[in-house]
Formats: C-alpha cells, structure tokens, sequence
C-alpha cells in the first residue's frame, strides 16, 4: 500500500526568536514540503501565548497560498465553537477562489487555548450550539445559498467557488470519530496529542463502521523526529516532555509546560494535578521510521499521515522530513 504524508505545522517560537522568525520559518517549510511532494501542509490555531505564533490560520494560509504553487494547505484546525459558521464559510471562500483545489478546512474541537481566551473569543455570543449543528451550517454554506424553509433562505457566503474548501474533523476519540463518520467527512486521529493506541483504534474502527458517504478518509497525525542515525533522533528528541493538566472538574488538557498547566488551572478557578512524561514521538532513522509508520498504517488501516515536528534547530527540522519523504520515495521505487 502507498503512503501520503503530509505536515502539521504550529509555528513554534522558541527563547531569541520573535514571531516574525517564527512565521518565516512556517514559510519557508511549506516551501521545502511542496519541493519534497509533501501531499498538504497544515497550520493550527492557539491563542493566549508566547510559545507558538499560530493565532489566525486563514491569514497564515492565504499567506502561504502566495508563496507556494500546488501543495494543498490547510488548517489543523479552526476552532469553529468560538466562531460563526457564516464567516468561516466567507474566509474559506475567499482563499478557495485565489487558489481552487488547493485549501483544506480542518475543524477541531478544542478551545485552543486558555479560559480568559475562550470568554474573549466568545463575548457576546449568546446562543451556544452544538459543533454538530455547526459543521452542518458550514457545510450548507460552503456550498451555495441556502435553500428553500430555512429562515435565512437565499444567502450566501459569498464568493461562492466551484471547488470549496475540503472538509476535515480533527479529533482525540470515539465521540470525534461518530461525529466525522455520521457527516460522511475525512477524520483526523491527533495521536501526538492522545498516545493510548487503543484510543487510536477505537476512533478508526467507529469511523470505518459507521461511515456515510461515499469514500472514509482516516489520516493519523504523529510527531516524528528523522535523523541520520536512530541515536541523534532519540537525543533530538529527548527534550520534549508531555504536560497533562489534570481539573477537579474532571477536564484532561494538554499544555506546553508546567508553568502553562498552573496558569489554565488559576484562570479556571479549580485545584488541579500534572503529569509530566517523555513525549511520544515516533522517532530514528529513516529506515526505523518508515518501518514504524507501516506497522502503524497496518493496524489503523490509514490513508495518509500527518507529521509534526518541533526540532529547535530549524535546519535538523527539515532535514527530518527530508529524511522521512527520502524513506518513502525509496519504498515505492522497491516496490
């Protein structure tokens, strides 16, 4: 079976840099992924903090649209509970028109970001909706005006294209996967995010079965360090940890630090524990890698992965997906 790979990139900004560095290296990676036959590129959304520049992907994406020709780029995701489905739909139209069959809308359904965040992004919103409800309005209005009963009957999300935004849900469980599958959308499993393979497989086996539409779409969104030899990969990988904020209220959230967990928890108002442990990232040589990414598509059945990779020496980053799109061009000419 062929692979497509494709990258998540969250515009990291490390101690020295400024967003400015931090964006252009965005640029310039979504630069190199088209140069490597990288099938999409991705960019996420996170608000309220230092640490990653990524707030307004529709922006970043326009932006990369310009500096690129034919790789297709994406959100992953927008985080459409804070925000009205209508100008979503304009955004997505709008970079659909300058760039037909090249834009991705990935949704997620996390806050993507901290409390104060949330209550900024949502002031005024009165009527709280369901994101099932949600993705049914984006999808009206992706795709024309809306029809006869509806109460706003005629309307459109203006330019209307020929070839719309496609749709992705982005997920961490089974809820997320039935909601995917119900819709007959493409799924997005964010194992760098919820590590527990059984989690993994429960999600793509509910998609599977209770897919409706014509063709499931299950992708596997990884981190994954590639590196001359599996030491220097273990090594680059060493100096990420996984931060877990456990809530009284019951809430499991992942954050970037220690320091992250204790403000979430403070502007939630609720005690809180954390859990700090290595980060799970699929890491090694090329050929260790591509062997791990075939035992992984082997036992969730996927079609495509997603990587993403935070390596703080942006050279080592993207020599890392050299490495993993050399590992699978050599795949397919043995093959």
């Amino acid at each position: 079976m062929s692979i497509r790979l494709s990258i998540l990139d969250q515009s990291p900004v490390y101690p020295g840099d400024t967003p400015h560095d931090s964006l252009q290296r965005t640029v310039k990676l979504a630069q190199k992924a088209e140069e490597l036959g990288y099938k999409r590129f991705w960019v996420s959304e996170h608000h309220d903090t230092d640490l990653l520049a990524g707030s307004s992907p529709e922006v970043l994406i326009s932006y990369l649209l310009a500096r690129t020709e034919r790789i297709r780029v994406g959100s992953g995701g927008i985080m459409l509970q804070h925000y009205s489905p209508y100008k979503v739909a304009e955004n997505f139209n709008v970079l659909a028109s300058l760039a037909p069959g090249r834009v991705d809308l990935g949704i997620g359904r996390a806050p993507g970001g901290f409390p104060r965040s949330t209550q900024a992004l949502q002031q005024g919103v009165t009527e709280k909706q369901p994101l099932e409800s949600k993705l049914a309005q984006l999808e009206q209005y992706l795709q024309g005006p809306l029809g006869e009963g509806h109460e706003l009957e005629g309307l459109k999300a203006a330019p209307i294209t020929g070839e719309p935004a496609s749709i992705y849900l982005l997920g961490t469980s089974p809820g997320s996967a039935e909601l995917a599958a119900e819709g007959g959308r493409a799924y997005v499993f964010a194992q760098f995010i919820n590590s527990d393979p059984e989690a993994a497989r429960t999600a793509f086996d509910l998609y599977r079965s209770k897919f409706k539409g014509e063709k499931p779409l299950a992708i596997l969104a990884i981190s994954a360090i590639v590196a001359d030899t599996d030491e220097e990969a273990a090594e680059l990988a060493g100096e990420f940890k996984n931060v877990k904020l456990l809530l009284e209220d019951g809430r499991k959230i992942n954050v970037g630090s220690v320091e992250q967990a204790e403000a979430f928890a403070k502007q939630a108002g609720l005690s809180y524990t954390v859990e700090v442990r290595d980060a799970d990232i699929t890491k090694g040589s090329k050929e260790t890698v591509r062997r791990r990414l075939l035992e992984l598509q082997a036992a969730y059945g996927v079609d495509e992965f997603i990587v993403t990779n935070a390596v703080k020496d942006f050279d080592k980053r993207v020599r890392s997906y050299e490495l993993l799109s050399e590992a699978f061009a050599e795949l397919a000419v043995e093959g």
